[in-house]
This record gives C-alpha cells, structure tokens and sequence, in this order.
C-alpha cells in the first residue's frame, strides 16, 4: 500500500496548491508529533493545509482531530506565522522538498517540508536561518540542520532534462545482465517507479523485463530512449495543468453470515493519472489530486477497520473449513485403519503356522536367559542359512515384547483355483506386522479384527455426530461474522465528544462537567472552554484536578449539581488514595483568572481565586462506573426531561434524599418560615432566642408536643427542633427564622435547599430559587468568617412586578457593560474590586455623600442640576454593584482574552458541542424501542447514576483499574434484561477506553458480584 508521494505526485501537488497563495493564516494546529494543520483564509473562502513529516502535503475537507495542547512546533508556528500572507509555494529542483514562504521582505519566514527518508519540517526566517526544526541531525561533517544554522538550499537535486543516447547507453552498458531494467533506471532519473514502469509498458516491454531477458541493448535502445522521453514530457505537463486524481483498488470476496460473498474493494494507491501497470484494476475518478489524496489517507482508519474485519471474517471461514477438514481426514483414518488391520488379521491367519513358529523360536531363546543381541545375531545366522521362519522376522521389539515379520499371501503363487477356495479377487499384500509374544497366532489375528471392529464403531460415530459437529461449527461461523460486521458497523458510527479528552460526566440535572487530567488539561480547561456563567469547582486541597460545570444557558446551577461536581473534583485528587474526606469549594468563572499579584508568577494548571469560595459539605468517596448510550434522532423524545432539575412538583422522596446527601432534615410540609434582616434583629443568641420564643406563642402547644416527641431523639432531630423553634445554629453562624406577618418574606419549606457560602463578614447573602433571587443578610459573628447558605424557593410575598423590574435593571446593565468605552473596562474593575464587600446601606450613604458634594462642585462652575448628577450616580452604581444572582448568558471569551482561538471557531465549536440537545441525545436508561448508535463508558458520582440502567459502585481500594472494568463489563453483559444491540455495543467499547477515567485503585461493589466472581 502506498502511503508517501513520489517526485511526480509531489510536482502535480505543488501545481494544485498554488490556488492557495495569498491567503493568510488564521491559526496552526497539531494532529501529531509529524502533521501540522494550517489554516488558511481570506473573505469567504478557507482551506486547511496538511503537512506530514516524510509522506504528503495536500488541503484537506476532512474534520482531523487536534491535540488538546499545542506542541512547542505549532506554538513557534503560530508566533511568526499568523496573520502573514502566503507568498510562495515551489518545489526545490526535482527533490521531495517543498518551500513555503509566509510574508515577504525581511518579515518572511519559510516553513520548509522534506519528503523523503524520515522526512523533517523547518521554519527559517527570511535569510533561511533555522528557528526551530523538527529534526535535528547532520549530514557528514559540514551539513548541519539544528537551530541558528543556515539551511542549505544548493543540496537540492536539479531537473537535468530528457537523457542523452551515450548516457543512457554506458549506464546501461556497465549494468549486470539478468537485472531488471526498471531497477536499473529509478536511481538514475528523477521519474519515480510508477512513471518508468508506464513508460516500459507502453513502449512494448514486458513486465519484469531485465538486461538480456526481454531488453536487447543493441536492437531496443531507440525504444527506451523514447519511453524516457515520454516520461520527461509527463512532468512538463504536470507544470502546466491541474491533473485529475485516481485511487488503485484492489477487489476482495467477503464472506457474509447467509453463507454468500460479497465484493470489497480496499483503496491501495493515489495516482495523478492511470498508468498502464493499474489498467484493468479497480479505480476511483476524482475531479483533482489533491481530493484524491485527501480522500485515501482521511479513509484510511476506517478502512483499517473494514481490512481487521475481512481477516477476522476470513479466520472465522478458516476454523469452519478446518472443522469440516478435520471430520474428512479422521473418517479416511478410520476407514484406513480398518482396512489395514483387515489385511494384518488375515496374514497372520494364512500364516498361522509360520507365525507360531517364530513365536515359539523366540520364546525359547528367551527362556534360555539369553541377551538380546545373541538372539539377533542367533536370527542373522539362521536367515543366512536360509530359514524360512528366521527369514520372515524382520524386527525384534523385545522391549514391549513385539517381533516384526513380513508376512505374504501364499496362494498367491498358486493356482487362483485353489483348494481352498478363497475369493481370487481378494489380494494380499506383503506387510510388517507386529506380533505379540504373549499370544499365539489366533489370538494375534483376534486382536486386529477387534481393532477393525473398534475402528468400524468409530467411523460410524464420526459419521453420526459429523452433522450436528458441522452445524455448531457453522452456526458459530454465521454469529462470528454477523458480530464483525456489527462491531464494523458501530466503530464507524462511533463519534468522539470533544469532551472525552478530559474527565467528564452529565450530572443528574443534565449539566455537563468536565475535569483536568493533568496540569496542562486544568489550564486548557479553564482559559479555553470556561465561559461567562460557568462554574468552576475545586478541590480543597492542593494539587487536585479542575472542575468547571458547563452553564450555557447562564441560569443558576442547582445544588444538587454542584454537590456531584464536588465529588467529582474530591475523587479525582491524592484524597481517593489517601482515603481522607475533604471538602470542595466553588466559584462563579469571573472570579478565576491567570493574572498573579505583583512579584509572584502562577506555574500550569494554576489559577488565581479573587472574593468568596462558596464550600461545599464534605462528600462521600463514592463514584460509580456506567455506559451512556447514543440515541438516534428518532428516539430521542422518548428519555426528554429524563435529567431534569428536580423542584416542589417532585415527590418528597427525592427531595428527601437530596436533603439527607447535604447532612439536613427537611421542616414540615405546610410550615411556614421567615428569614429577619440582621439588622432588625440586633442582638446575640440570646436576644434571638427570646424574639423567637416571643413570636411563636400561639404554637406553644405544638412545639410542646413536638419537645416531647424529640427527647430522645438523635442530633438530626435535633436540629429540626432547632428550626421549628425559630434558630437554626451553624458554626459561627445564626439565622433567625420566625412565623410573622407585615411586608417579612415567608418563605414554604417544600423546596427548601441547603447551599454552602464563603466565608464572609460583609457582603450580602444571596439566596438563589427556581427563578428568581432574595437578597438575605445572615447574623454574622464579629470574630469568625462564616461558611452557610440556604437556598430556598420563590417567596409568596415578592411581587411579580418587582420580579420583572429586577430582570429589566438587570439587562439594562448587561447592556452598559457590553457597551464599554475603551479604558471604561479598567476602571470598573478597579472599582468593583475596591467595593466588593460594601453592603446596600453603606453603598446609600456613600452615594448620598458624592451627590451633595458633586452639587456643590457643579452649583460653582457651572450650576449643574441635581437630576443629572443623580442620573450619573445611578449609571456607576449599576456598574459597580450588578446583581450577583444574574447570570443571563453573556458573548464568549474571544481570542483577546486569553483564549486560543482562531476567528471564534473554537468558541463556536465547544458552545455548539456542549448544547443541551447534543447532551440530550446521551441515555443511560435505554429501552428496547430505542434505537442506540453507540456506548461510550462513563465514570460519575454514584448518586448519578441511580437511575441507569448499568451501574456499579467504586470505592478507594487495592484492585486495578482494568481489571475492575473488565468485571464490570462482564457482570453487565450477564444481566438478563440487557439486550442483544446493547452487548455488541458495550463489547464494541475498546479496552484502552475502559478504565482511563477510573479515580485509581477501587474496590468494585454491585448486587450478585461475588455470585459472578466464583
């Protein structure tokens, strides 16, 4: 199979491609250490330029996947190369090199690609000094190709024209008669293989002709020196036009399960033009090279896929021609062996009174405690003699107590009309036969025709259970090929998120979350796929991998989402190994940035946190292994909403365990609670005991009853006695809740959340419901920072009015921030971060100062109204101060901030790649109606996947990662209620895929586990 250019391909290629000059590039990428991608691009028009390092250059159509981060090559690239035009594209004299020079004047740099050998790829600025190389290496002692050394552009090959008579004619004259022809002229022309084979063909050589055999030097000189010429003027016509593209393939018979073939046809080269060695094979037209190559080598994974599938098909039809092979050859066997025996029993019949003899001649040598060698030689001296019985041994095999003898027919060398009266058709044929020294001659022959009888009830078995034997193995043969060409089938359909690169799971309310690797992934993570509205989630500890939860509709995330993306981001840090419970913290994405204080520098992977982390309750190490499931667009309504988040509407029990994963009790259903201003409330713990005890007079029967229910209760209980007497105490915390009227919020404890916060003294509680926020402030200690949230549900006493005038304030300041004069960005953000803890009241007061003191400034020079100095205090107020619950979906980052992109088609990409349709389309809970396309395995907190059809429990313990998979594999492949599509797509899975997003060492727990284990 043909997989790199030759000299003729590389100058059609070199020909095609000068439509690209003049376009810029927009951005460098690479597949692998050896491919780079450039794109190109002008109004309306973009082309991606493939180079690999030793094989091919050509534009590609095809989507190639990238590596998550880019090579110190493509960054170098990327540094001197975007945004420059590309000037030149020429080939160096008739060498496999091309140049490729971006910008012009003492701004060029060359990117300059090798072909032949190991291939390498060089980026030289304008006097062609090497600024980083792909290779280094040297070339005897004065070529050197490193960096800061002048690449050397005389070494290339020139074009030396058609050939001359006396060249050809001493090249050919000094060349060893029996070469082949064509071996002899490929080193000596710049041609190629394929041309000088066309070029002999079409002159009238055969093929496979050599020097003395086929080529006569002095009769067909002339004819050569013409087919060089013809080949001399295939590469001047190459210069001149775009050639077509051809792909050679070569036809193959599948076998299919119905017990039929099929035609497969496997691409084998690229070619710009026939030539006459291809005719009569297979070949695909394209309309130019370039598709032609882009098309051979963007197939060619699959086409590996499709050729694995052929020689496993093929192994199948193999094992079943062997079994029916097997079955002939054991029935020739028996029948021959039954045949053989036949013929030994009646010899030894015929010859009974030899073989007795000989019996009774050996038996009395040993008797006579001879040695064994003086009975051999006691034998030679009698068949000298000419003894008819020591003649007819030929063989002593005393060690098993055997004699070999030659025994013959003899009647016939009588008469065939014998006395006897024995068939003369029946011929016997002198033989060896073993004969047994413990038996006499009847019983020599009794024990063959046993033998044969024994051999005869074999054959008639074989011929018995050779049909069912056959069946089987057909049966397996058919199921062998149907699973090949199924798991063919679900590898070319199979389609690889962009997201699997990381550690990823969709959590139960259908968010996606995504995970670091390593520290390079933790920074692509964050700079290139968090956006506005995004969460990010760490561990609190050092060292852990980065989380960020995937917001794209900018709505807020709901706690239960953010507890399963904590521990996710525990699970994969030293905790899981360590076995230690920890916490994990989470912040909005705006707080995260790479900008370190002044005199530090932040290494990769690390980030710097500005204002408050909002912890999360410690978590369980608990995750769970499962598959999720690819549906067809056809089948896709059936599991809408399947991943929802769960409000009031739900069933209690839900609730109840969302509740118990954040270590609280839920209140009474029909209760009613209130949330008092802090500063209404004034004083400390007792002050608060006292005005809630006072407020809750007309319930004192309720609560008695309640107290008595509770006394022996345990500490969860508690704490529910706690709220229902109106204080709930957390660590360094008190809220006051009571059941008052007046304009008090009252808020239906039935959706009720808990909601960690940061620590914090100043800032203002925000409390975040289904759809719409309260601004709460917590009785906070003088002396401690404070770590509680309640998240809790829409209040009944907040107006829609003032909902819907909060969301028009809040888009009016989208606006202004989007709307940002140059400088304006700065200083908002200076101010916001020297305000960020001012409360409301502090904020009033301080505006209410600026505006008295802004009058009095205007009344003296210019006597300014107050209207307008309001109106601006307004415009910075919103500025500084925009409403922390609003998370409407903002633009994304652009390539100026930080992000690497080009021209936004990454940003478009990941937006359009983490939509809710795209995550829609993933069930784990798939029915026999559906239609799967495939599985892809995924590891998540267990509490994700309670719902899913396949689920097993990790823990940190002592078993390996693969191993645990395998199990897991096994016990869902065991499962009665998993059906036939669902194992070809789990088995379809490959192993390296398995286990890589397993935390490390676990211990696997699932229902019926050490049933299948034994």
């Amino acid at each position: 199979m043909k997989t790199r250019f030759s000299t003729y391909d590389l100058l059609c290629s070199v020909t095609e491609l000068q439509k690209l000059i003049g376009l810029r590039v927009a951005q460098v990428y690479d597949i692998d250490h050896k491919t780079y991608l450039i794109k190109l691009q002008r109004t309306e028009e973009k082309c991606m330029l493939l180079l690999e390092s030793g094989s091919r250059l050509h534009s590609t159509a095809f989507e190639w996947p990238k590596n998550v981060a880019p090579s110190g090559f493509s960054m170098k690239m990327r540094k001197h190369l975007r945004n420059k035009r590309l000037e030149c594209l020429k080939q160096l004299g008739m060498d496999r090199i091309v140049d490729l020079q971006f910008g012009s004047g003492e701004a060029a740099y060359h990117v300059i690609l090798e072909l032949y050998d190991r291939g390498n790829i060089v980026l030289t600025d304008c006097n062609l000094m090497i600024l980083y190389i792909l290779r280094p290496h040297t070339e005897g002692e004065e070529v050197r190709f490193a960096v800061r050394e002048k690449y050397p552009l005389d070494r290339a090959h020139q074009r030396e024209g058609p050939p001359a008579a006396e060249k050809l004619h001493s090249l050919l004259s000094s060349a060893t008669l029996g070469d082949s022809l064509k071996k002899i002229l490929i080193p000596h022309f710049d041609y190629g293989p394929a041309i000088i084979e066309h070029v002999l063909l079409k002159a009238g050589f055969s093929t496979g002709c050599k020097l003395g055999k086929g080529f006569d030097l002095e009769k067909d000189m002339s004819k050569l020196l013409a087919a060089l010429n013809e080949a001399d003027h295939l590469l001047d016509l190459a210069l001149q036009r775009e050639p077509k593209g051809y792909i050679v393939q070569r036809k193959e018979k599948r076998p299919l399960p119905d017990g039929g073939e099929e035609d497969f046809f496997s691409n084998q080269e690229f070619h710009p033009m026939v030539f006459e060695q291809h005719a009569g094979l297979p070949i695909r037209e394209f309309p130019s090279f370039d598709t032609a190559v882009d098309e051979f080598f963007s197939t060619f994974e699959s086409q590996k896929i499709d050729m694995k599938a052929l020689q496993q098909e093929r192994e199948a039809m193999k094992k079943l021609a062997n079994v029916r092979k097997d079955h002939d050859q054991r029935l020739l066997a028996l029948e021959h062996t039954q045949e053989t025996d036949k013929q030994r029993a009646e010899l030894i019949s015929v010859n009974q009174h030899l073989v007795d003899s000989a019996i009774l001649a050996v038996r009395s040598a040993l008797a006579n405690q001879l040695p064994w060698p003086d009975i051999q030689n006691l034998i030679k001296e009698a068949q000298a003699k000419g003894d008819p019985v020591a003649s007819s041994i030929k063989g002593l095999k005393l060690e098993i107590n055997h004699i070999t003898m030659m025994l013959r027919d003899p009647y016939t060398e009588e008469d065939s009309s014998d006395e006897d009266g024995r068939d003369e058709n029946v011929e016997l044929k002198p033989k060896l036969v073993d004969i047994d020294l413990d038996l006499t001659a009847f019983s020599n022959a009794t024990k063959y025709y046993d033998k044969k009888r024994s051999a005869a009830k074999k054959q008639q078995k074989t011929l018995e259970s050779q049909g069912k034997a056959l069946k089987s193995a057909e049966r397996k043969t058919k199921q062998t090929l149907k699973e090949v060409q199924t798991m063919t089938s679900i590898n070319k359909a199979r389609k690889v998120f962009w997201f699997e690169k990381f550690f990823w799971f969709i959590s139960s309310e259908n968010y996606l979350v995504i995970g670091g690797r390593d520290q390079q992934q933790n920074e692509v993570i964050v700079k290139r796929y968090m956006r506005q509205g995004d969460i990010y989630v760490h561990a609190d500890i050092q060292g852990a991998s980065s989380i960020v939860i995937k917001n794209p509709t900018g709505e807020p995330v709901p706690p239960k989402t953010l507890n399963e993306a904590g521990c996710m981001a525990v699970s994969y840090s030293v905790a899981w190994d360590a076995k230690v419970v920890t916490n994990a913290w989470w912040v909005e994405s705006d707080q995260v940035s790479k900008t370190a204080p002044t005199g530090e520098y932040l290494t990769t992977g690390s980030f710097m946190v500005r204002g408050k982390k909002n912890y999360l309750p410690p978590c369980h190490l608990i995750m769970g292994f499962s598959f999720l499931f690819k549906l067809d667009d056809s089948s896709i309504f059936r599991h809408k909403d399947e991943r929802r988040v769960r409000g009031s509407e739900d069933d209690a029990s839900s609730v109840a365990t969302t509740l118990d994963s954040m270590s609280l009790v839920p209140l009474e259903e029909e209760e009613e609670i209130q949330l008092l201003d802090s500063e209404e409330e004034g004083g400390g713990k007792e002050d608060n005991s006292k005005s809630s005890n006072n407020s809750m007079e007309g319930e004192k029967e309720e609560q008695r009853r309640d107290e008595d229910q509770s006394s022996n209760s345990s500490e969860s209980l508690e704490n529910e006695e706690q709220v229902e007497q109106g204080s709930l105490e957390f660590p360094d915390t008190e809220i006051k809740i009571e059941h008052v009227g007046g304009n008090q919020i009252t808020l239906h404890t039935t959706s009720t959340m808990i909601l960690p916060l940061e620590q914090s003294s100043e800032q203002e509680v925000v409390f975040l419901g289904d759809d719409k926020p309260v601004s709460l402030k917590p009785l906070l200690s003088t002396n401690h920072q404070k770590r509680t949230s309640i998240c809790k549900s829409r209040s009944n006493s907040v107006q829609e009015g003032d909902d819907r005038g909060w969301m028009e304030q809040t888009g009016k300041q989208q606006q202004q921030q989007q709307h940002l004069k140059r400088g304006q960005r700065g200083k908002l953000k200076k101010i916001k971060e020297k305000y960020k803890y001012q409360d409301e009241e502090e904020r009033k007061l301080r505006m209410e100062i600026l505006q008295s003191a802004g009058t009095g400034k205007d009344n003296k020079k210019g006597k300014k109204s107050k209207t307008s100095s309001s109106k601006d205090s307004t415009k910075v107020e919103k500025k500084i101060n925009p409403p922390r619950a609003s998370r409407l979906a903002a633009p994304p980052k652009t390539a100026e901030d930080g992000e690497d992109s080009d021209g936004g088609e990454a940003v478009e990409e990941v937006t359009v790649a983490a939509d809710v349709d795209m995550l829609d389309s993933l069930t784990g809970m798939p029915v026999p109606e559906d239609e799967l396309l495939f599985a892809v395995p995924v590891v998540a907190p267990y509490s994700t996947l309670l719902s899913y059809k396949f689920k097993v429990k990790l823990t940190p313990g002592t078993g390996k990662r693969g191993k645990a998979a395998k199990t897991a594999i096994n016990m869902f492949l065991r499962e009665r209620t998993t059906t036939a599509r669902e194992k070809d797509l789990i088995r379809s899975v490959k192993d390296e895929n398995l286990a890589r997003n397993l935390p490390g060492k676990v211990k696997l727990s699932a229902p019926q586990l050490q049933k299948l284990r034994k």
